[in-house]
């Protein structure tokens, strides 16, 4: 949750192709670019994702330093970590933890020396005891840009952020939809957090069931009788079954029992900002893809129209229609949660610090209603339509897939909506997130506050 030809030579992953007539000249223009294929479709044009100066918060804040507008204490790695995580708006409470090795720095990492992951809604840091502060800060047109960070570097010199493609191996295809992504996964984990490779792995969204969620992480929370994967190692056995006790994992107040969490800041790994997580990161995910795949259709549209001697057009027609509109549903399911996992019987029971931090100034309507308000009994949010409408991706997302994504969420959200699709959605709700979204959303559609005039 990569590749695709732009042209009816192979098919898109939406399953829709390009359907033009082609004259041999443009067959020879074509048969150019078909060996750029073989490589991820976001580094040829028009994303060129390596070659591309990002615009995004690490960049910002280098230049910010290097300017003497910014300073960092540079005490220890902990200072340093915490003042970034400021300059990038990421709430100390949102800490979580992960013993699989999974990471950039697997030898730091164990079930006794985890790593700590933070985050905010357009950036991401993780770190190691002892080692580099990895990060992760949104482009809004590249999405995810990945850096490491030497917290130990000499004061005499400058701290800089070292973009690092070879995140990319498993940050920009294979766990993520072919685009540069972050990502939370489920493993078993070995006794020194090696993943057990013959049980798989999940990568985790909204729609994955709890007890398949965070083998490999630490979760400390209450969540009842139903088990998840957290806090506990397996044992490979001969016959590549695997011996794992679930229940020594379940409802951890206290992570001590594990591991010495005194050289921890904080000692949580909370359950509900694992959810707010692995739903933001799959949120973000699909928000790239779409507005990768959309930038694509609208490339090709118009090389085709140059070759061809047609007049260029912003608008997106035939293929390219098809492919944007095809786009927009997936965002749109992911906004509003279609095929989200139910939490356990009697809900789950969190950190009150995260969930305060978490929604500290969240935009609200004027009746006082959030995106972020928590529900935590039957699922996650109070309101089905995600807070990541507000984030840099979606903001910026190109104009024919944004206008698409609107258009289309306000149909459902209207009533209007004939798929059933969205059912589960009753009106009382859809009539929250209609005033939620008209009042604040940025730039959206004056017909939307006037509708609300008239309800």
């Amino acid at each position: 949750m990569k590749s695709s030809l732009p042209c009816s030579l192979a098919p898109l992953s939406s399953n829709l192709r390009w359907s033009f007539i082609l004259p041999s000249s443009l067959v020879i223009l074509l048969s150019a670019w078909l060996p750029l294929q073989a490589e991820d479709e976001y580094e040829n044009a028009p994303i060129r994702y390596s070659e591309t100066e990002p615009n995004d918060a690490a960049q910002r804040l280098e230049r910010m330093m290097a300017a003497g507008k910014v300073k960092i204490d540079r005490t220890d790695a902990w200072t340093v970590l915490r003042d970034v995580m400021k300059q990038f708006d990421i709430p100390q409470e949102s800490q979580v933890m992960v013993f699989s090795k999974t990471s950039k720095q697997n030898d730091r990492i164990s079930p006794q020396t985890p790593r700590v992951v933070y985050f905010g809604d357009n950036a991401y840091v993780g770190y190691c005891l002892g080692g580099s502060i990895e990060v992760a800060t949104v482009d809004p047109k590249l999405g995810p840009i990945f850096y490491l960070l030497d917290p130990h570097e000499e004061p005499s010199k400058p701290l800089q952020f070292q973009r690092d493609n070879s995140c990319l191996s498993c940050h920009g295809g294979p766990f993520s939809p072919g685009v540069p992504g972050v990502i939370v996964r489920s493993v078993y984990p070995g006794p020194e957090g090696h993943p057990i490779m013959s049980q798989g792995s999940t990568v985790v969204d909204t729609t994955t069931p709890f007890s398949d969620r965070w083998g490999g992480w630490y979760v400390t929370g209450r969540h009842g009788s139903i088990l998840h994967r957290g806090n506990v190692t397996a044992t490979e056995k001969n016959d590549q079954t695997i011996d794992i006790n679930f229940k020594a994992g379940a409802n951890i107040a206290s992570l001590g029992k594990f591991f010495d969490t005194s050289p921890y800041k904080r000692k949580q790994s909370d359950i509900v900002a694992l959810m707010v997580l692995e739903h933001q990161t799959s949120v973000q995910n699909i928000l790239t893809k779409a507005n990768h795949t959309s930038l694509r259709a609208m490339y090709m549209q118009t090389s085709l129209q140059k070759e061809l001697g047609e007049p260029v057009t912003t608008e997106p027609t035939g293929s390219a229609r098809r492919i944007i509109d095809h786009s927009a549903e997936d965002v749109v399911e992911a906004l509003l949660f279609k095929d989200e996992a139910a939490l356990p019987e009697g809900g789950i029971e969190g950190d009150p610090a995260f969930q305060t931090a978490f929604t500290k100034n969240a935009p609200q309507s004027s009746d006082g209603r959030s995106l972020k308000d928590f529900q935590l009994l039957h699922r996650l949010f109070k309101y089905r339509c995600s807070y990541m409408v507000y984030s840099l991706t979606f903001q910026h997302l190109t104009a024919p897939l944004k206008q698409t994504v609107l258009s289309r969420l306000w149909t459902i959200l209207d009533g209007k909506d004939t798929t059933g699709h969205f059912t589960y959605l009753s009106e009382k709700e859809r009539g929250h997130i209609r005033r939620i979204l008209a009042e604040t959303l940025p730039g959206a559609p004056a017909a939307w506050k006037k509708a609300l005039a008239v309800k």
